[in-house]
């Protein structure tokens, strides 16, 4: 299922590669017949909106959204488990998992970050994509609901994951919690966490911490276009190869 690649690529940080790869991705929207036309006008909609985006403004909207807080985590299991050891046995088991189905991983990236876990998603077979996704439709209603009581466009993606197992109405469920919810993306409430974790670490092992959260350091190097203009993206179908 090609499609779900895509939408990993709309739920990572963007890049001018990004940019440049929106044709091969509206192609594949459109040939997606699982989904309404309505939503896959919509989703065209915002692959078009990034492609003619400015690409620095693009870039500040995904860190406010995704680096500030952790109520809108791509780590689907820090919505289960938080910090907890918890959390660290089901990486270790998701890991096992995708090394038992041939899916190796070629970048530092932990297990649960959510498009990572959709690229291993599109190597399964429908019946697979479905049961998983069903595993995690509670997260992923909370985190829509989330995502659009922030007016941000990737509600969109994972609005578009729930619909494909018919389980949109679920994000109903977590709207009137999600509005009576503190946000923890403010000044104030970032300035707690930061007061609580330089009591909890020492400078060097906070910066180590940092290091050992891939997705933080994916977006770092991102962020310094390291890897902006070296790695264009493109949709590659998981079973032949073949490019769209």
């Amino acid at each position: 299922m090609r499609s779900l690649i895509v939408l990993a690529r709309l739920l990572d940080y963007p890049t001018r590669a990004l940019q440049q790869a929106a044709p091969e991705m509206v192609a594949v929207i459109k040939a997606e017949t699982r989904l309404t036309p309505l939503r896959r006008e919509t989703l065209v909609a915002w692959i078009r909106r990034i492609a003619q985006g400015d690409l620095l403004d693009l870039q500040a909207d995904y860190v406010a959204l995704f680096d500030k807080g952790r109520a809108t985590s791509l780590l689907l299991f820090e919505h289960v488990h938080g910090e907890s050891r918890d959390r660290g046995q089901a990486m270790v088991d998701l890991l096992a998992q995708y090394l038992e189905a041939g899916f190796e991983l070629d970048a530092r990236e932990l297990p649960d970050y959510l498009p990572l876990f959709l690229e291993y998603l599109s190597t399964r077979d429908e019946a697979g994509i479905a049961g998983h996704l069903g595993e995690i439709a509670h997260i992923l209603a909370r985190l829509t609901a989330r995502l659009e009581e922030r007016e941000a466009d990737q509600a969109l993606a994972t609005a578009t994951l729930l619909a494909l197992i018919g389980a949109e109405d679920e994000i109903t469920e977590h709207q009137d919690k999600v509005r009576a919810e503190t946000r923890d993306d403010t000044p104030a409430a970032l300035d707690a966490v930061w007061e609580e974790e330089a009591v909890r670490f020492s400078a060097s092992s906070d910066q180590d911490c940092a290091v050992q959260s891939a997705a933080g350091q994916r977006r770092a190097q991102q962020r310094q276009n390291a890897r902006d203009e070296a790695h264009p993206v493109r949709v590659i179908d998981p079973v032949s190869g073949d490019l769209s």
